[in-house]
């Protein structure tokens, strides 16, 4: 995956992903997860594991793979590994306070949420432009959905408040997950209470799986202009 190096804030986003790497030990098993942060991220692993750090890893996206089969990296499944002792990966918005979070811009959410749910610590890897007093402030939730009835899903959606719109890719065709599905970005505005939206999204019948990352963040790094901050959920 190649890195953007003209983002003004890739120097941020570098910094703390290199610093979320300081976690990985000798014998882990790890979490790769997606999106420009991550990205950084693979990348220093694959500096370190080329200096002697040895882990094996589970990938959120076949980008990440590729990304990590290209330094070396060992890769494992769940079939062997059950357990994954850090997942280290980015989000499109996280909540103050709660640290709950919005992902799947990238379009990796499924698997993300995957690799979170058998993860010991989720860490999540951002800058400070993506922290915000309630989610929704300022992205969409991605729905991965069945393509099966989709656009019954997508009334469903509408009912519990979304303005839906069915995500295309950079030429203008339907995006297609890495397991095959379609993204719905729902646009609900700011969120009161995610946690009850997500058991909402649960009970439409379609939907496979949603970007409302809920209760499932042990720490974030933030990356801002004075350096780096941790935060933990109040």
């Amino acid at each position: 995956m190649s890195i953007n190096t003209t983002d003004p804030r890739a120097e941020l986003k570098r910094k703390a992903a290199i610093e979320a790497a300081d976690m990985v030990k000798d014998g882990m098993v790890v979490g790769l997860g997606s999106g420009s942060t991550s990205a950084f991220m693979i990348e220093e692993l694959g500096r370190r594991w080329a200096e002697g750090l040895r882990f094996c890893a589970i990938p959120t996206s076949e980008r990440s793979a590729e990304q990590a089969r290209s330094h070396g990296i060992k890769l494992v499944t769940f079939a062997t590994h059950p357990q994954i002792d850090i997942d280290i990966d980015g989000a499109d918005e996280v909540e103050r306070g709660t640290l709950n979070l919005i992902k799947g811009l990238g379009g990796a959410l499924f698997r993300e949420k995957i690799v979170a749910a058998a993860s010991r610590r989720f860490v999540v890897v951002v800058d400070d432009s993506k922290l915000v007093d309630r989610l929704g402030a300022a992205v969409p939730v991605p729905v991965e959905v069945a393509n099966f009835g989709w656009t019954s899903t997508a009334r469903q959606l509408e009912a519990l408040g979304a303005k839906v719109v069915q995500r295309l890719d950079r030429s203008g065709n339907v995006f297609v997950t890495d397991g095959g599905n379609m993204i719905l970005d729902c646009h609900f505005g700011e969120i009161a209470d995610s946690p009850a939206l997500q058991r909402q999204l649960d009970g439409v019948v379609g939907v496979i799986e949603t970007g409302l990352f809920i209760g499932r963040t042990s720490e974030v790094i933030v990356a801002t202009a004075d350096g780096l901050q941790r935060l933990r959920a109040a």
